[in-house]
């Protein structure tokens, strides 16, 4: 692991000073450096949620969902084929089916065949179903040729998504996307479950408002908060404050047991209590296992395990994904390995120097893994990287992972504008980014892309900073700092998980599970302390690590329960000898 800086964070001016005393101290601090001033700011009670109907078009796709309902159609809800459709699909079919819907159904494309959106192909299929009306969830604002043949077959369109839209709108009959141009809703970061809860818990309270809804029905929104959570953290959007809440809410009702079938068989199948569930293990475990059936087969396994409400059902599912998981996990890792063994081809050809951005590209590689791969390489390399395997004969299917401080689906409208014709399409997010083209012009568009991300990067913005929290103090490595920290998320992108910097002593080290290091270490304060280090060994520039040496280390405070105990464990973001001068203040 090559040498990197590490920034410490610093309290804004004037934070935390309406916090309780009573609060941990370093979650004082933590909270402090994140502009926390008081109280309200932690306040993430329901009542604290952006207004349902300030999220524009949602008023139209009420009437529209209301319309279909009066005249007996059904509604056919398109999805994406990650977490984060899958849980827009289930909200959308659970409250419908509540609300007395007739037949609400769900398709989702196959992404080897279809590729992402409302596409023409996708909606001609849909078509055969007869749908009153069709809901894209997660996707849609970018359908203008989807949109176009929906309407060519008679089918009105409601549109729920978050990605940013291009120059031209599809003509739907409704859009809800709180990233429209002019669009005031001020939580723009809502991933497409929360703009597909909102519409559901608009819908909801038009029908209790015109008595259209029985009294006394079962119909609560915030019922299927469980899956907004999920989705919402899976999807890796920023969490600001609407969305914290969205997540609070949800991991509550998951710890209380108020959560479906699926997604308590999904973490219980990855070895997590349910009644200490935190948003890492819908990150890093559940999300995962259910993104599994999108990547390697169909995400109609996934939904199917979020809408069964039969316990036995639900862990049949969740077994099946579990299992896909491992299949992931090992495809990836071959791929990882193939992708590094191209990037130490490049830095020797370069002698030494790398493009700005990276475009990676293996015949073999599986389409479902892309993205993996970038991320993965991503880390590695403090730059921005598109994986593209093979598409349809002549075509590459593209994923983008970027860094903190570079919008990557600007990056590639900006490459799109500068060669026409280069991109066949593209969409996506600030930090993730999807996108086909020609095979034959591969070099061209890493050349052009390389160029545009070198135009917009900042000084820093390649640079791979660790940004932390400071050190522990002495009696600060306690389980009750664990605790503490875990109780007092959400955290994630946006509000960021409480990482720590320090010099320490290795003590000893073993191996466990063939990769990953387990160390024992002395902090400078003296106490005796554990830390791991996850898939360290996967790390061909890793130094050893030896006893009676001094390594700096990046980690997060975690709770280690295995074997029932209570005890802290260091968790290594970064590792290496201390050898680099010490932090900058």
């Amino acid at each position: 692991m090559k040498p990197r800086r590490i920034i410490r964070r610093a309290s804004l001016a004037g934070a935390a000073a309406g916090l309780p005393q009573t609060l941990h101290p370093v979650l004082r601090r933590i909270y402090g450096a994140r502009g926390v001033r008081g109280v309200e700011d932690l306040d993430l009670s329901l009542e604290r949620l952006l207004p349902i109907r300030s999220l524009g078009g949602i008023d139209a796709a009420v009437d529209l969902l209301l319309q279909c309902r009066r005249s007996g159609g059904s509604v056919l809800v398109i999805g994406d084929f990650d977490a984060d459709g899958a849980t827009s699909t289930a909200v959308v079919i659970r409250q419908l089916r509540r609300l007395g819907f007739t037949a609400p159904q769900f398709l989702v494309p196959d992404r080897f065949k279809f590729g992402y959106g409302l596409t023409p192909e996708i909606v001609r299929v849909a078509a055969t179903l007869r749908p009153g009306l069709i809901v894209t969830v997660d996707n849609g604002v970018s359908s203008l040729e989807g949109v176009a043949e929906a309407r060519r077959l008679g089918i009105e369109v409601l549109v729920t998504d978050h990605h940013l839209p291009g120059a031209t709108l599809p003509e739907a009959a409704a859009i809800v996307n709180p990233n429209l141009p002019g669009e005031p809703f001020a939580s723009k970061a809502l991933a497409g479950v929360g703009v597909a809860f909102y519409v559901m818990a608009a819908l909801t309270r038009r029908m209790r408002d015109d008595g259209s809804l029985p009294a006394g029905t079962p119909a609560n929104p915030a019922d299927l908060l469980d899956l907004v959570a999920l989705g919402t953290v899976a999807d890796v959007v920023p969490l600001d404050f609407n969305n914290r809440i969205l997540v609070a809410q949800g991991l509550r009702r998951i710890r209380a047991g108020r959560c479906v079938p699926g997604l308590r068989a999904l973490l219980e199948a990855s070895g997590r209590r349910l009644e200490e569930t935190i948003g890492q293990d819908l990150g890093f475990q559940a999300g995962p296992r259910l993104n599994a059936a999108g990547r390697l087969e169909d995400m109609t396994l996934g939904i199917d395990c979020l809408l069964t409400d039969d316990a036995s059902v639900a862990r049949e599912l969740a077994q099946r994904l579990a299992q896909l998981n491992s299949e992931r996990r090992e495809l990836e890792a071959r791929m990882q390995g193939e992708a590094l063994v191209q990037v130490d081809a490049l830095v020797a050809s370069l002698e030494g120097a790398l493009p700005a951005g990276l475009c990676l590209f293996d015949a073999g590689w599986h389409q479902g893994v892309i993205g993996l791969v970038a991320s993965r390489v991503k880390e590695r390399l403090h730059r921005p990287v598109i994986a593209f395997a093979p598409g349809d004969p002549g075509w590459l299917k593209g994923s983008a992972r970027s860094v903190p401080g570079l919008h990557v689906r600007d990056v590639l409208d900006a490459v799109a504008a500068h060669h026409p014709g280069l991109l066949e399409k593209f969409g996506g997010h600030a930090m993730a980014a999807g996108m086909t083209l020609r095979a034959e012009r591969l070099p061209d568009f890493a050349q052009a892309f390389a160029a545009e991300v070198d135009r917009c990067a900042g000084e820093d913005t390649l640079s791979g900073d660790l940004y932390t929290d400071g050190p522990l103090a002495a009696g600060e490595f306690t389980a009750d700092t664990a605790v503490a920290l875990r109780e007092g998320g959400p955290w994630g992108a946006g509000f960021a998980e409480p990482a720590f910097d320090g010099r320490f002593g290795v003590i000893d080290t073993r191996v466990v599970g063939s990769r990953h290091l387990k160390l024992r270490l002395r902090a400078p304060s003296g106490e005796t302390t554990q830390a791991i280090a996850f898939r360290y060994l996967d790390d061909s520039q890793a130094a050893a690590i030896r006893p009676q040496q001094s390594i700096e280390l990046v980690y997060r405070a975690a709770l280690d329960d295995y074997g029932g105990g209570r005890r802290l464990q260091l968790v290594a973001e970064w590792l290496a000898p201390a050898e680099q001068p010490d932090p900058s203040p």
